[in-house]
């Protein structure tokens, strides 16, 4: 996208556990907010381009969901995006939670990365909430046998440690020309995005009632002639009885979730918005290839 012989741009593939902090240090390196974010687990499906600048250099990182033990062909599907995100990446981050003392779960990750040719980063987040000697620890176990080359302690909600973090990626890039337009931040399409945001509208307000298997899909995404955009999208959830819990008394929980999800799609896309809403139960969604294509997810049988 450019011709500049100084310029530099790579891929950086940002894995961890689920909620290990990588959509909100993907979000900080960026600058702005490109991925959702919530304390649910997993909230992270497909595999999304973060495109962050530094100087002359174009960091392109690849948010991609947890990698953990697979269940359903949802779960399949996510960690084959994780590791697809990896291949031929300039560099591996792998974040860590640093609140947590057991570091067990991540033995399969550490396997998994043993002996790939990528520069791999340790990065220990969310210092902000855990004491130093801890995370030195940790540092020390996780990056024992040789297999990290750097190690960084960042926090990815406070920015602590984030510009020293993108200061150094960008200093890995192979130089070439960018990928992307300067003002471009993400690979998702704003049609994607807007389901996207809402369905962390969805995870936030309800994520203490409703189980993980919901999914937001959209059915259009028309621009007015008076410059608004109008967006329709389907609430998908598994059972009728969770559709009291997402449509609240008097359909009042949905019209929160609406108005909190156009609220950030106004701010996002600068412009007016019309969002409409409605829920549909299906019980075998998660067998559905056509969502699954919606979300740039391979088909896992």
């Amino acid at each position: 996208m450019t011709d500049n012989p100084d310029t530099r741009c790579g891929l950086v593939a940002v894995l961890g556990a689920p909620n290990a902090g990588k959509s909100t240090l993907v979000n900080a390196l960026v600058g702005q907010k490109v991925a959702i974010v919530s304390a649910k687990a997993q909230t992270t499906r497909a595999r999304l381009l973060g495109i962050a600048l530094e100087g002359s250099t174009q960091i392109i990182l690849a948010d991609t969901p947890g990698l953990f033990a697979p269940r359903r062909r949802l779960d399949r599907a996510m960690v084959n995006a994780a590791w697809e995100g990896a291949q031929e990446a300039d560099a591996i981050c792998l974040v860590v939670d640093g609140r947590k003392k057991k570091k067990d779960y991540l033995q399969p990750i550490l396997e998994s990365l043993a002996g790939r040719p990528e520069r791999k980063i340790l990065i220990l987040n969310k210092v902000d909430e855990t004491a130093k000697e801890p995370l030195l620890i940790a540092a020390q176990e996780l990056a024992g046998e040789g297999q990290f080359d750097e190690v960084f302690f960042v926090s990815a909600l406070t920015g602590d440690g984030v510009a020293e973090l993108k200061t150094r990626l960008a200093d890995l890039m192979p130089a070439g020309p960018w990928h992307y337009p300067e003002d471009q931040v993400s690979d998702a399409s704003e049609r994607l995005l807007a389901c996207e945001i809402t369905r962390e509208q969805l995870y936030r307000q309800l994520h203490d009632e409703l189980p993980y298997d919901s999914t937001v899909r959209p059915e259009s995404y028309t621009h007015r002639k008076d410059g608004s955009v109008e967006i329709h999208q389907q609430i998908v959830i598994a059972r009728d009885s969770q559709k009291g819990i997402v449509l609240g008394k008097g359909g009042s929980k949905l019209k929160s979730i609406g108005e909190a999800a156009r609220k950030e799609l106004t701010d996002l896309l600068g412009t007016r918005v019309h969002l409409f809403l409605h829920v549909k139960v299906d019980e075998k969604w998660e067998d559905d290839k056509e969502i699954y294509e919606e979300l740039g997810l391979e088909w896992v049988k």
